[in-house]
């Protein structure tokens, strides 16, 4: 009976994808030609353009945050014969009066000139995943997988999980669980951006049984993420034909970011997960704290809004986020 839930659900879930309508630039696209500088010598138009580091790095970390890794799951396992579907949907903060979100596709700011907001101060982004709790090769060991899209865009994430419960199932003792977690998450649909958000986190919890019927599961914890950010060739003039002779010179100001140091940002999350027969409901609080990485290139001078040059020192200027999760469930 659950093998064929199970196999109803997923093929449900292929019927939806199939049906789905084409992709197109929605207002959370990123235009990251945006974020550089044309410059050239007096009197003459540009002839190169310079991709602003900080600024670049500082929108990968709040973006990175919001595309992160899925955590939404207790510190328990599913146990070696459980199955879980799950779909979920969140919001994360991000400093949308910053000039570098002026990448946004949407912003009615596309210069940054005006100081004005660019757009919503809130990611969404809608979650379909599958866990499965395994014995092999160790006890208590919990694999998922799943997609997250985000709303307003064309970009989604393909993301997977390991879980290890160092301790669980004293549910009668007044013994907490502890499990650690390593996670990836990839992006997908971003042609001038390649990212990869690699999560590791520890968590703890306490299964409690509630009037015999419903149980309840509450859990908190650490989760440090580390971001790969790799840049494309990018065309700040996308509205310039470059192949049109009378625009040659328009492919001198293609360019690439320089690839930088890794990203690192650092969660507290909690939340509690409420299961009655096999529906689940979890909900989730996560707080990232402000960047604090540096992508160093051995100068003594730090980027500003305007570099004229790449080589400089690039802080990360992301600010704190919180992010608000709902997950709905089915638990086998």
């Amino acid at each position: 009976m659950r093998r064929n839930v199970a196999l109803a659900v997923a093929l449900a879930i292929a019927a939806l994808a199939a049906a789905a309508p084409p992709a197109r630039a929605g207002e959370n696209d990123l235009v990251l030609g945006r974020l550089a500088l044309l410059v050239g010598d007096p009197g003459v138009s540009p002839n190169r353009a310079v991709g602003q580091n900080l600024e670049f790095r500082s929108l990968v970390s709040e973006l990175g945050v919001a595309l992160a890794p899925r955590l939404s799951t207790p510190a328990d396992t599913l146990g070696f014969g459980g199955f879980q579907f799950a779909a979920d949907t969140s919001w994360t903060s991000i400093s949308a009066d910053a000039g570098y979100w002026r990448a946004r596709q949407g912003s009615p700011d596309p210069t940054g000139a005006g100081g004005m907001a660019h757009g919503e101060g809130q990611l969404q982004n809608l979650g379909l995943f599958m866990r499965k709790g395994m014995w092999f090769p160790v006890p208590s060991l919990e694999f998922g997988a799943g997609a997250v899209h985000l709303m307003g865009s064309r970009l989604w994430t393909a993301q997977g999980y390991a879980k290890v419960a160092l301790h669980e199932g004293y549910h009668d003792m007044p013994i907490p669980s502890l499990a650690v977690r390593g996670a990836v998450s990839r992006l997908i649909g971003q042609k001038d951006l390649d990212l990869t958000i690699i999560s590791i986190d520890a968590s703890i919890g306490k299964h409690v049984g509630v009037g015999g019927t419903w149980n309840a599961n509450p859990y908190l914890g650490y989760n440090v993420l580390l971001m790969v950010p790799r840049s494309e060739v990018i065309d700040p003039t996308p509205n310039v034909d470059g192949l049109d002779p009378a625009n040659m010179d328009d492919r001198q100001l293609n360019f690439v970011f320089k690839d930088q140091d890794d990203i690192i940002r650092h969660r507290v999350f909690f939340g509690a997960k409420l299961r009655y027969y096999v529906f689940a409901l979890t909900v989730e609080g996560t707080y990232a704290m402000a960047g604090s990485s540096i992508d160093d290139r051995a100068s003594a001078d730090e980027c500003t809004l305007a570099s004229r040059t790449t080589n400089c020192d690039s802080p990360d200027q992301a600010k704190a986020q919180t992010t608000l999760t709902v997950a709905a469930g089915l638990d086998f």
